[in-house]
């Protein structure tokens, strides 16, 4: 009878442990992206873990939190952000179930589309931001020329 029990008490443990959830992840990158348009940022960066990187377009933004944060708080204090539209998203899960990677294309009015790439994982069962790359897409028909010109713009 003990055994049963013990076997009862730590299978209940196990379906006790929480599974990893798209919707979870879905809704902090939603918000990612909502906060940002609606330039709230004390919302938008308490989505990120302390230790986050964001990645932008330019080769020079690499942007740990704090710095990103000076960024984005001068630009949100003026009641404009910006805005991207997710377009599709697929997300990945490690085997423990507390990081995930995911990859996205974003829609914005006046640039058109972009391909968002990041990290997530779980603190204290949330979901954090830890890595956030934003890339402007280039066709492979397009991608020589415009190779050429930012080479030559770099040196």
């Amino acid at each position: 009878m003990k055994g049963i029990t013990l076997i009862l008490f730590i299978l209940i443990l196990l379906s006790c442990q929480s599974i990893p959830s798209p919707q979870d992840v879905n809704h902090v990158l939603d918000n990612l992206h909502l906060y940002a348009s609606e330039a709230n940022g004390e919302a938008y960066f308490n989505l990120f873990e302390e230790d986050a990187v964001f990645f932008g377009t330019d080769i020079s933004e690499r942007w740990d939190k704090a710095a990103f944060q000076a960024y984005g708080m001068a630009r949100f204090a003026s009641g404009k952000g910006w805005t991207y539209h997710k377009k599709e998203r697929n997300i990945y899960f490690s085997d423990d179930g507390n990081t995930c990677w995911f990859d996205e294309i974003l829609t914005n009015d006046k640039y058109g589309e972009f391909r968002g790439t990041g990290v997530l994982k779980r603190v204290k069962d949330q979901w954090r931001i830890v890595q956030y790359n934003l890339l402007l897409p280039i066709p492979n028909d397009l991608f020589f020329d415009i190779s050429k010109e930012i080479k030559e713009f770099y040196n």
